[in-house]
């Protein structure tokens, strides 16, 4: 396993949602039973959801933790997950849809991370917040490198008549603005997706869309298209089945022969979602 893999489930197992460095690196998600709930006959609508990271979508090869899971209901109030379970291997959790309309279920983590020189002169590593920072670092520390890294995971789901209202941006970030809503994907249809960074448009933003079960098919099958001048992209979708949406900025600058170098600031966008049959 090379070095940058094992630092990315380093990360990961402590609970920071990392969006890969490259393409074959471990991917974390949160994937809903369905995209689109038909209620019972009792009126009621429950979808699940299974969260974890792999690096193979969407195969499962260690938890990942819920700590910043937000859950919007189209009328823009706050619900709460349900039968919440923190797994060996995956976490899962329900949720009730009491309204029609569309939700977002999201998980925002903010972390600082860096390296420092002690007054004896080593080498000290740090994982923090903001609120946490200056604690971590002493204040004769010398060489201080520090990183910060914003990661946003969403993905949707929708029961009675779809609508966009919880797809107004923060203003905070890497986010998606869809033009079509993301619970009604069809295969072959063209669509068109706006990005943002702090709420003004990613302009030249990469962004890659990766189907799952690379398992059995043995190809990563990715689609990289780059935004416009307004950060929007159109893209005619592929085959059915589930997909994950990623795009980081600022992207990354290699240089061969050494290891990635990190930015003083990075903002990382991905989401889950499921195209259908035409």
């Amino acid at each position: 396993m090379s070095k940058m893999n094992k630092s990315l489930i380093a990360l990961a197992l402590a609970g920071l949602s990392v969006v890969s460095l490259n393409a074959q690196a471990h991917k974390p998600y949160i994937l809903p039973s369905t995209t689109e709930v038909e209620p019972a006959r009792d009126g009621s609508a429950w979808v699940t959801f299974d969260a974890a990271v792999a690096e193979n979508l969407f195969t499962i090869d260690f938890t990942l933790k819920l700590d910043g899971l937000s859950i919007t209901a189209p009328d823009g109030s706050a619900l709460q997950p349900q039968n919440v379970n923190n797994g060996k291997l995956r976490s899962t959790f329900d949720l009730n849809l009491p309204k029609p309309g569309t939700y977002k279920v999201a998980l925002v983590n903010a972390a600082v991370m860096g390296s420092y020189k002690d007054k004896e002169g080593n080498m000290k590593r740090f994982r923090a917040t903001e609120e946490t920072l200056a604690k971590e670092v002493p204040a004769d520390a010398t060489e201080v490198k520090i990183s910060r890294q914003e990661t946003r995971l969403e993905t949707f789901v929708s029961t009675g008549k779809p609508d966009m209202n919880v797809f107004k941006p923060t203003g905070k970030g890497l986010e998606m603005v869809p033009a079509t809503n993301p619970t009604e994907l069809h295969a072959g249809d063209k669509v068109t997706w706006r990005f943002l960074v702090d709420g003004k448009p990613a302009a030249n933003q990469g962004v890659s869309l990766f189907q799952g079960g690379v398992k059995f098919r043995g190809t990563l099958g990715e689609i990289r298209q780059t935004t416009n001048d307004k950060g929007e992209l159109t893209l005619t979708l592929p085959a059915a089945g589930q997909y994950m949406i990623s795009s980081s900025w600022p992207e990354i600058k290699r240089v061969e022969g050494q290891p990635p170098q990190m930015a003083p600031r990075r903002v990382s966008y991905s989401a889950v979602v499921e195209i259908l049959p035409e």
